[in-house]
C-alpha cells in the first residue's frame, strides 16, 4: 500500500525540473507553469510555507536565443542561464501576483552551504521571507557557478534547502510516477515507499531522458532523497504532470509517487 503523508505539514520544499517548465522547443510550458503556481498558492492560502526550487533557466534561455541544442561549453550554458533566469522569474512573478502572492528570487551556490556565515545568512533570509508569506524561488546561480551544470538538475540543491530550513517534506516533481524496478532494461513495478536507500535502490535509478532539457535524472533524485533523509526530512518523488499532484499530496494526503522515509532524528549525532 502506498505511503501517504500523515504528519501535519507546515513547511514544504518543492523542486521542479526543466522538462516540466519548457516544451520541446525550449519555450515556456504555460499550462504547467500556471498549474504549478496555482497549487503552490493553494498551499499558501492554507498557511503552509512553500519554497520552490526551480530549474529551467538554461532551457528557457536557449529558447529565447532560438537555439535547439544544449551547448557543451560552460560560457554558453552560463549565458543561456542569464537570459533564461530573467524570463523564468518574470513568468513566476506575474503568475503569483495574479493569485495575490509575492515571489522572491534567491540564487545560491554550493559555497552558501559549505561556509557557516553564508549558510546562516541564506537561512535567515529564507525564514524572513517565509514569515512574510513570500514564496522564495531558488535556483543555482548558473552564471557564476559550474557545479550545478556538471552535477544535475537542482535535485541536490532542493535537498540541501529542505535541510537548511527544517522542512516537513521535500517533493521532487519528475516526468515519471516515481522510482521503478527494472527488468531487462524496462520499467516494471513502482516502489511505493523506500525505507532505506541501499545498493538495490541506487542500482535501479537511471539518468535523464532529454539531455537538452535536463542533466539530472532519477539517480540524482535518489541521491537527493538520501540527503534529505539524513536531515530527517521525508521526500516524495512524483510525476509533475499528474493533475493537481502537489495539492493532492499535501492537502488531500493522497499517496502518490514514491515515499522516502526520513531517518530518526534521535539517531543523528
Amino acid at each position: 500500500m502506498d505511503k501517504k503523508v500523515s504528519r501535519k505539514l507546515k513547511r514544504v520544499v518543492i523542486k521542479v525540473g526543466s522538462s516540466l517548465l519548457a516544451d520541446h522547443l525550449m519555450k515556456p510550458h504555460a499550462t504547467s507553469l500556471k498549474s504549478l503556481v496555482n497549487q503552490i498558492c493553494d498551499l499558501r492560502d492554507k498557511g503552509i510555507d512553500v519554497v520552490l526550487v526551480s530549474s529551467g533557466a538554461i532551457a528557457l534561455g536557449l529558447g529565447e536565443l532560438n537555439e535547439r541544442t544544449r551547448p557543451t561549453d560552460t560560457p554558453s550554458l552560463q549565458a543561456a542561464a542569464a537570459v533564461g533566469q530573467a524570463l523564468l522569474m518574470r513568468l513566476y512573478g506575474d503568475l503569483f501576483k495574479k493569485r495575490g502572492h509575492i515571489a522572491a528570487q534567491i540564487l545560491l551556490t554550493w559555497d552558501d552551504f559549505n561556509t557557516q556565515l553564508r549558510h546562516r545568512n541564506a537561512c535567515n533570509t529564507l525564514n524572513v521571507l517565509l514569515g512574510r508569506g513570500v514564496v522564495p524561488v531558488i535556483n543555482e546561480n548558473d552564471t557564476i557557478s559550474t557545479e550545478e551544470i556538471k552535477f544535475g538538475d537542482n535535485d541536490k540543491l532542493s535537498a540541501l534547502v529542505a535541510a537548511m530550513i527544517h522542512a516537513d517534506l521535500l517533493i521532487m516533481l519528475s516526468d515519471v510516477d516515481g522510482l521503478y524496478k527494472k527488468e531487462g532494461g524496462r520499467l516494471t513495478e513502482k516502489f511505493n515507499e523506500v525505507r532505506e536507500i541501499n545498493d538495490e535502490i541506487r542500482s535501479v535509478a537511471g539518468g535523464a531522458r532529454d539531455k537538452n532539457l535536463s542533466k539530472g535524472g532519477m539517480i540524482t533524485k535518489v541521491s537527493a532523497a538520501e540527503i534529505a533523509a539524513d536531515a530527517a526530512v521525508p521526500c516524495i518523488i512524483a510525476n509533475g504532470q499528474t493533475k493537481g499532484v502537489i495539492r493532492r499530496i499535501v492537502l488531500d494526503k493522497e499517496p502518490l509517487g514514491t515515499y522516502f522515509f526520513e531517518k530518526n532524528k534521535k539517531s543523528k549525532s
